[in-house]
């Protein structure tokens, strides 16, 4: 089963949150589809994913993106996801 808990952080309060639950067991080559659902549940727009990110996430089990890591403007400071799955 995965859950990402998604938290769009605005000076370090969360404004819009998301739990993606998934009954299937974690695959790291679907993470950007994972991603895609998240952002469009939480209106916002998608960030570039990079292998760091995937590693990140995989040995730390969070994953922050900045403003850097998005193409359009965002209002927020940046968006965190977490493996509520533990």
């Amino acid at each position: 089963m995965i859950r990402i808990w998604a938290k769009v952080m605005k000076k370090d309060k969360i404004v819009k949150q998301f739990m993606l639950e998934k009954f299937e067991s974690m695959d790291y080559s679907c993470f950007f589809k994972y991603l895609c659902e998240i952002c469009e549940n939480l209106d916002i727009p998608t960030p570039v994913l990079i292998k760091t990110h995937l590693f990140n996430y995989a040995k730390y089990n969070v994953l922050r993106f900045r403003k850097e890591d998005f193409i359009e403007s965002i209002d927020f400071d940046k968006l965190v996801l977490e493996n509520a799955f533990l």
